[in-house]
């Protein structure tokens, strides 16, 4: 494994970055979309692992377009190798609009910077066709736990040395946001990736796991039930669904307010009309009031962006991810 070089990631990151935004200016491919799109079972295929806060939102907004297409629109999790799978399954499915990727960051941003070999290409295989939704992971540990908050986790962890932590892959923002808490606060941190986050859960609930990353959706629920604590919240603000739970920054960490996503991709030269209808499907259904609600439930922001705004958000983010990356310490596979 090689240390990872700052200014070749940042070239690589922003070489991406000019090849993102020539295709959202290139011309749209203008072919015919099938009459009364869709005909057929239409599939979703989520990040993660089935029963998991991405396979949860996956079925919310398939039930959702069932309603409006009447049609069968599936879930189908591909969960392992920190989103690959998924991911390439999509970039390899037919550009015909009837499967969908439902991911977060890492498949199409971190990846590309810790990966060098990736099985598709993040931009020349992809549509990118609307960012559902905005949150940022927890800290978590066992209820029983002697600390609370990040601050008494860490002068705990500075008296107890090798202290593990579990997230749901290498490259992932926990993985970043938990090797930059090692290096910010001076303590000794064991990265230990699973392919999902509820599989960290488990060992985190049978002690074979110091703390863990959680998404705000799934950290609600353990919370609820008495399991867990919730030590602080990555991004740049709290959660409606938990209030209480303060950010990395208000307890003195700086850094952590890079926010993640929920974003939906279809494969490259998808027919136009055909995205157009998706774009359109997926923004109606964000802004749905009850969706709103359970999104909100979940930890997650609504908010139900254009292809446009999708790439942007893109674009923002391959810099600051790169950096993150850099002051993390992370290095590529």
């Amino acid at each position: 494994m090689n240390p990872l070089r700052p200014q070749p990631t940042r070239r690589r990151a922003l070489g991406l970055l000019g090849a993102v935004m020539a295709g959202a200016a290139g011309p749209a491919f203008a072919q015919a979309s099938p009459p009364n799109f869709p005909t057929r079972v239409v599939r979703i295929i989520p990040f993660g692992s089935g029963g998991g806060p991405m396979d949860s939102i996956a079925r919310i907004y398939a039930e959702k377009l069932k309603a409006r297409w009447n049609q069968p629109v599936i879930v189908e999790p591909r969960p392992g190798a920190s989103g690959t799978i998924a991911a390439d399954a999509v970039a390899k499915a037919a550009p015909d609009g009837y499967t969908v990727l439902l991911t977060l960051p890492l498949t199409h941003i971190n990846n590309v910077v810790l990966q060098p070999r990736l099985p598709y290409d993040p931009v020349k295989d992809f549509e990118p066709l609307s960012q559902l939704a905005t949150g940022g992971p927890m800290l978590i540990a066992r209820a029983s736990a002697p600390f609370s908050n990040v601050r008494e986790f860490v002068a705990y962890a500075k008296a107890h040395r090798g202290i593990s932590y579990g997230t749901w892959g290498n490259g992932s923002n926990a993985h970043l946001f938990g090797e930059l808490l090692a290096r910010q606060a001076g303590i000794d941190l064991i990265h230990v990736p699973y392919k999902a986050e509820a599989a960290a859960h488990n060992d985190l609930f049978g002690e074979a796991l110091g703390v863990a990353w959680a998404n705000p959706a799934t950290a609600r629920g353990l919370a609820q039930a008495g399991r867990i604590k919730v030590l602080g919240i990555t991004g740049r603000r709290r959660v409606r669904s938990m209030p209480e739970v303060p950010t990395f920054a208000e307890q003195g960490f700086a850094g952590f307010d890079l926010d993640s996503w929920i974003g939906v991709y279809a494969p490259a030269k998808t027919p136009q009309p055909v995205l157009d209808e998706w774009v359109a499907a997926l923004q109606a259904v964000t802004h749905q009031p009850d969706v709103q609600e359970r999104l909100a439930g979940y930890g997650f922001e609504p908010l139900g962006s254009t292809p446009a705004e999708f790439r942007a958000g893109q674009k923002a983010d391959f810099p600051r991810v790169a950096d993150l990356i850099k002051a993390a310490g992370v290095t590529p596979e």
